[in-house]
């Protein structure tokens, strides 16, 4: 953790702020120059072999900083979430394929977690993402509550009331096209047309409900690990 931390502080030093205002100045520095000056040039902007090597540290770490994401959110929405008498069966804290049915099972319910910003453009891969999870939600052999919890709930149901088409959706994860044309083939056209008759069986919950600090940190979190 102490290297991590010191790798961060000699990125942060080195961006000074502004990462491109740190770059057009080495780049405005090094025009001219000849094999001679530019060790010298390097030095004076603090182009180091410590600071690749920080930097290689810094990305080794944050290659699974959507699980960590996954798994914190979900940890510290837990104690609210949960009702009196309420169990834990099983948790599925990485974001991708674990092998688990959902993120969360209790006696009462079953749930799905997306900790990712709606900005409210395309954002295919996150329309993509919240669509599987509702399916395999609606369709659960369970008598249990359905849940899926996203950052805010405006965004995400403007999709499932859209006219999206279906196709690209479930063709762009395997086990949602299998289980998907297995049941309907290719009966349902758009988004809205499954989703409206079904959205009584699945509640869209805000995570930031139960995570305030969610609603004003941008997590930048696409769950875009694997088939799950």
């Amino acid at each position: 953790m102490q290297a991590l931390l010191q790798a961060s502080a000699q990125i942060e030093a080195f961006r000074a702020g502004s990462l491109k205002d740190t770059i057009a100045k080495i780049e405005t520095k090094l025009q001219g120059a000849q094999k001679a000056n530019t060790t010298t040039t390097l030095a004076e902007s603090g182009i180091t072999l410590e600071l690749i090597l920080a930097a290689l540290l810094i990305k080794r770490h944050s290659s699974q900083i959507n699980e960590v994401i996954h798994a914190l959110g979900l940890l510290l929405a837990l104690p609210s979430i949960l009702e009196d008498g309420e169990k834990v069966e099983s948790l599925s804290l990485a974001a991708g394929n674990t092998g688990k049915g959902f993120d969360l099972e209790t006696n009462k319910r079953i749930a799905e977690f997306t900790f990712i910003q709606w900005q409210g453009g395309p954002e295919v891969i996150r329309q993509n993402k919240i669509f599987k999870d509702f399916f395999f939600l609606a369709e659960a052999g369970t008598n249990k509550r359905r849940e899926l919890y996203t950052i805010g709930v405006e965004y995400p149901s403007k999709f499932f009331n859209s006219g999206r088409a279906l196709t690209p959706i479930i063709d762009g994860n395997r086990k949602l096209g299998e289980a998907f044309r297995a049941k309907y083939g290719n009966t349902i056209p758009r988004v809205q047309d499954y989703y409206t008759p079904r959205q009584h069986l699945v509640a869209l919950r805000d995570i930031t409900q139960h995570v305030p600090l969610l609603a004003t940190e941008p997590t930048d979190q696409d769950d875009s690990t694997g088939e799950a």
